[in-house]
């Protein structure tokens, strides 16, 4: 509040802008849980690309926080507060929105972990190629992973399975996973290399990912969903400090949608806006989605694909 009145910031510093709704807090309806406090502003970070044979995490070193890099579409980089590299729905090379320097799979440096929400190309993307490059195994969706063994596509170290409601800890105890509802499909189209034809198979059930990290800090990757009432629950049960949340429409949650989902539902710290602008249909913009959330203290956090926030 300034001088009585309500007001709205934008932090802006590098490529990354923060937009910070106005500081009044309104009453909330008596069915939704109490607004978080009014997010401080995350600083900006650089992550610059690997080069091939490079396998070291950019900063690299235990930081004590944590680095959120959006790299287009819903493609995600965490670096957590003990430097694990965590990547979602990695579809890199042949994204548009890719930024340069991230259309090569070993320009990540390191991978520890990979979280595949469906079976969409624009989410699974180089998901094998890279769990193969970095030995490091992919959790999505049971019947994505048991597709992903039975085509040989993975091998079944490197394509464990778990499910929605279900807890992993495969980065240590200090790191907690668990898979959400998400209100989308997911069928896996695979080219069989016997007749060089498109085939479609079962990609188990959409979801979302809860990450819990070292310092207690969560991040809910929505992956793609419509809007659903037990939003609500996950935002009481789980509270994530962090939501990356599809916005562009058609497939996913406009940006009215998400508005309700982000203040009106799960009522996190900050939001991200994901998921828009790649192909002609995904029309929400982050401007629509600030204006649809209005006088609230969520902090929305509009980034371009290669922005890094540090927490």
């Amino acid at each position: 509040m300034v001088n009585g009145k309500r007001t709205a910031s934008i932090f802006t510093a590098g490529a990354a802008v923060l937009a910070l709704a106005a500081c009044g807090t309104p009453q909330p309806p008596a069915t939704t849980r109490a607004p978080a406090p009014a997010a401080a502003a995350p600083t900006p970070a650089t992550i610059a690309p690997a080069t091939p044979g490079m396998f070291v995490a950019t900063p690299g070193a235990t930081t004590g926080k944590t680095l959120v890099q959006w790299l287009g579409q819903s493609a995600t980089r965490i670096i957590t507060p003990g430097g694990k590299v965590i990547v979602i729905d990695p579809w890199l090379t042949s994204n548009p929105k890719t930024p340069e320097g991230y259309r090569n799979v070993h320009s990540l440096g390191k991978v520890d972990l990979i979280l595949v929400t469906h079976a969409h190309a624009d989410h699974y993307g180089d998901a094998p190629e890279l769990a193969k490059l970095y030995k490091a195994p992919v959790y999505g969706p049971a019947g994505l992973n048991q597709s992903m063994v039975h085509l040989g596509v993975l091998p079944a170290e490197l394509s464990p399975r778990f499910n929605k409601g279900g807890t992993i800890t495969p980065l240590g105890a200090g790191i907690k996973i668990t898979a959400v509802h998400a209100e989308h499909s997911s069928e896996l189209t695979w080219r069989n290399p016997a007749t060089g034809k498109d085939e479609t198979h079962v990609g188990g059930e959409p979801v979302g990912f809860i990450i819990e990290l070292e310092n207690g800090f969560k991040i809910y990757h929505m992956g793609d969903t419509g809007l659903f009432g037990d939003m609500k629950l996950i935002g009481d049960y789980y509270k994530p400090d962090l939501v990356l949340i599809p916005i562009g429409g058609h497939f996913v949650m406009d940006p009215k949608d998400a508005a309700i989902a982000t203040r009106d539902l799960i009522r996190p710290r900050y939001a991200i806006p994901i998921h828009y602008g790649t192909i002609p249909q995904l029309k929400g913009t982050p401007e629509e989605f600030l204006r649809s959330i209005g006088n609230s203290t969520i902090g929305v956090l509009m980034m371009k694909p290669g922005d890094a926030l540090q927490f």
